[in-house]
Formats: structure tokens, C-alpha cells, sequence
């Protein structure tokens, strides 16, 4: 190989050189530059793998390439037999972290310190560790303790807002630090990710897709943002590109659930025809069924009995029948005639849609409930810590608070674009925890 040739991947797994932070780097920068080297990295750690004989040294090497193709069980399993070098210990430390094996990871980072590794990346693995298993505050002291260049750093100041974050301090102060990460390397997957959340929570969902889609280039990518980058294309329509996102996660973890249920309702939406004609009528009858009754000339007896009854719009006219309206105190035909008279001149009849009408139960009555039970539905839905797709149901929805999804059933939510059954799965499941159910559950 020339020294102005690039190195492939199948090249750099295989080679018997030294492997090092130089040998990783253009591993991720060759898959982030074109996703299809990730099978050639696949084949050649096969190979690898299926070598007979192997030292310590390529023992490493492919515990390395395992870590950043998501098998860390296996990664762990050879990176703790192999060569014991500084860097094979803080590759063991990443792959026991994303296992939640925070103590054994710490373990590995000191281990690796002990054998020479760089100080500076050492302490913001330790601190992400701290962070992971709970222990916020710890790993604030860590950062605390670094200066110099590391602070300047893209990868300090994103550990420093996630920090922040999980003390729950100033939203801007973490907004403000991942700005600053990105500026620092405007490729950094994880300040991307945190900023592109930021923007989805908020309803910016363009420029929330711009941050995915920068973090989803960089290899390996947080499974976080191709599942959320998924959703923002299915939003779009563009299934091929979702379908993408969720393959890439497969690719990594092969049984992860959430990717293969979002892969499946994705190739169910690209194959679903549309008729436009139909939504269009549909469109059409929906505006026509809201009118009010009060934009017609009616005479008092008659606006006063529709009143009576809760008659708001033509949609609750379609809805009831001619002798429930009779039924009423002091409506007569008269009114009756004049009612039928009004619908016809919008193509509509009385009791049409009759057979359809959904009859409310209600779900709670608020004197009834006591302070604590009130507070808890007067809560905002994102408390729920629900994910992106089932967020932007409730904002299409013109859901806020919990009282008001649970004011819902479940098929109110399906009818909701975007929403399956994994969703409604994930809110019941988060209402259940909370002690509640949606309507009619």
C-alpha cells in the first residue's frame, strides 16, 4: 500500500502493525464516510475470528473491533485475556459501561491509567461512569478537577452537560455547553444527539433532524439517534430512509426490540396506498360536521332545545336521532321541519351518522379525587419520559397532561399517524406505573 493510498477497513482488521488510537480513528472515519465498509469490517473480524491461533496483540485488535461493532459480551471476553495494554484496558472499560457493569468499567479505566493511557480521556470515562451509576455528583468533582486543553475539549464539555443535566441544573447552562461541544468538533455523536433532543422536545423538528442526521454519519452511532432520526423521516414519508436507521441498528443488535418493531410498522407504512380522493372528501365532511349551529338563522325554540341537549355542531345533529330531538320538552315538528331543512342545505340528514355515536364515559369526577390525585393528572405528559414517536402523537393530539391522555382510549391513539401498537404499549406501560389506565382499558 502506498503511503497516499487510504487504508480500508479489511486492511486495518487483518494487518499484523500496531493497532492503536491512529488504527480506530480510520476504522470509524472509513464506515462513517460509507456505512457499506461496516460489512467489510464484519467479514474481516469473522476472519479473524476464525483463526486457529491468535496473539495477545490481534487478540486485542479484534476485542477492539467487536466493542465498535456492539458485541461487547464478546468484546469483554477476549480484551480481558489479551494483552493488558493501556489501551485494551479502556477498551474492556467501554465495553463493561455499556454493559452497566459501572464498578468493573472504573476498574478497567484506573487499570489502563496504571498502564500509560492519556489522563485527560481517562478521568471523562471515569466521570460518564460515575455519571451512569447514579453518582452525578461524583462525577462533577472529576470534571471539576480537570484543566488545561481538556476543557476545551468537545468531549469534556459534553460529559460536563450531561452532568449538569443529571443534577438537574439550568437547561441553558447544558444547552450552552453542547453548543459549545459541537463548535469544538462539529461531529461529536454525542453533543449532536443531546442538541438534536433538545430540538425534537421542543417541536423543531427540521433542524432536530439536521443534528441526527450529522450524529447518525459518525460510526459507531448511538442507537438513540437513528431511532429517533427513524421516526422524523417516517413523519416525512421517506420509509426507505427509516427503514435505513433501523436496519443500522440491526446491524449492531440483531434482536433489538424497539428497531424491529419500528422496521416492521415502517414497511407497513411504505406499502399503504392512499387515496387522496377519499381523504380529501373526508377533509371536506370533517370541516362541514363542525359547524356550529349557531352560524344558522334558527328560531329561539329551536336554538334553545339544541342547546338543552348539548348540540353544539352538524356533526352532533348527524349523531341524533329525529326521536330523541322530539323527545325533548317543547320540540315539535315545526322545529323538527326546520332543523331537517338546515341540514339538507349542507347534504346532510338527521341521524345519518347515528350508529357512530360514542357515547363518553367519564373518567373521573375532579371533586371526587383527592389533592394528590388531582396533581397528578394536572401533570405535564412529558413527565412520562415517553419516546419521540409517542411524543408527537400527544402533540398532534393537543395532549398536554396526563389527565387529558387518559381521557383517551386506545384506538383514539392509533387513529394518530405514526402510532402502533409498540407505542400504545409504551404508554400503558408508563400509566400503569403511575397507577392509571387510558379509557376504556
Amino acid at each position: 500500500m502506498s503511503s497516499t493510498e487510504a487504508p480500508d477497513v479489511t486492511q486495518i482488521v487483518l494487518s499484523t502493525s500496531a493497532f492503536g488510537p491512529r488504527e480506530i480513528e480510520q476504522i470509524t472515519a472509513c464506515i462513517s464516510a460509507n456505512y457499506n465498509a461496516y460489512r467489510d469490517m464484519r467479514d474481516a473480524v469473522a476472519e479473524l475470528e476464525n483463526q486457529k491461533t491468535r496473539s495477545p496483540a490481534t487478540s486485542a485488535r479484534l476485542g477492539i473491533c467487536l466493542y465498535l461493532m456492539g458485541r461487547y459480551t464478546d468484546a469483554i471476553g477476549l480484551l480481558a485475556h489479551s494483552d493488558g495494554g493501556a489501551l485494551t484496558h479502556y477498551y474492556l472499560g467501554k465495553s463493561q459501561l455499556m454493559l452497566d457493569k459501572y464498578d468493573e468499567a472504573l476498574k478497567s479505566y484506573e487499570q489502563s491509567e496504571r498502564a500509560g493511557y492519556d489522563k485527560g480521556i481517562v478521568a471523562l470515562a471515569k466521570a460518564e461512569a460515575m455519571r451512569y451509576s447514579g453518582d452525578a455528583k461524583g462525577s462533577l468533582a472529576i470534571l471539576d478537577n480537570l484543566s488545561g486543553a481538556v476543557e476545551s475539549t468537545a468531549e469534556y464539555l459534553y460529559q460536563r452537560a450531561a452532568t449538569v443535566q443529571a443534577l438537574g441544573g439550568n437547561q441553558k447552562e447544558v444547552i450552552a455547553l453542547l453548543e459549545r461541544a459541537v463548535t469544538a468538533d462539529d461531529a461529536h455523536p454525542g453533543a449532536l444527539f443531546g442538541l438534536a433532543l433538545e430540538n425534537d422536545r421542543h417541536g423543531n423538528d427540521q433542524y432536530a433532524r439536521e443534528l441526527y442526521e450529522r450524529a447518525a454519519r459518525r460510526f459507531p452511532s448511538h442507537v438513540g439517534t437513528l431511532l429517533n432520526l427513524g421516526v422524523l423521516y417516517e413523519d416525512l414519508e421517506q420509509y426507505e430512509r427509516a427503514k435505513g436507521c433501523y436496519h443500522r441498528i440491526l446491524d449492531a443488535y440483531p434482536n433489538h426490540p424497539r428497531a424491529r418493531l419500528f422496521l416492521k410498522d415502517a414497511e407497513a407504512s411504505r406499502d399503504m396506498f392512499y387515496d387522496e380522493d377519499a381523504r380529501r372528501r373526508m377533509d371536506r365532511m370533517s370541516q362541514v360536521l363542525g359547524i356550529p349551529v349557531t352560524d344558522f338563522e334558527l328560531s329561539v325554540r329551536s336554538r334553545n332545545c339544541l342547546q338543552k341537549m348539548g348540540i353544539m355542531t352538524l356533526g352532533d345533529l348527524t349523531e341524533t336521532t329525529e326521536q330523541e330531538l322530539l323527545a325533548s320538552k317543547n320540540f315539535g315538528e315545526t322545529s323538527l321541519v326546520e332543523i331537517r331543512e338546515m341540514l339538507t342545505s349542507k347534504g346532510l340528514e338527521l341521524g345519518q351518522f347515528a350508529n357512530q355515536k360514542r357515547m363518553d364515559e367519564p373518567l373521573y369526577d375532579p371533586d371526587a379525587l383527592s389533592a394528590d390525585e388531582r396533581i397528578l393528572l394536572d401533570r405535564p405528559i412529558s413527565d412520562l419520559n415517553l419516546s419521540v414517536r409517542a411524543r408527537k402523537c400527544m402533540v398532534r393530539l393537543g395532549l398536554t397532561t396526563i389527565g387529558e391522555l387518559v381521557r383517551r382510549t386506545g384506538d383514539d391513539l392509533l387513529e394518530c399517524k405514526n402510532f402502533g401498537v409498540t407505542s400504545l404499549n409504551e404508554v400503558r406501560e408508563k400509566l400503569t406505573i403511575a397507577g392509571l389506565k387510558l379509557r376504556g382499558d
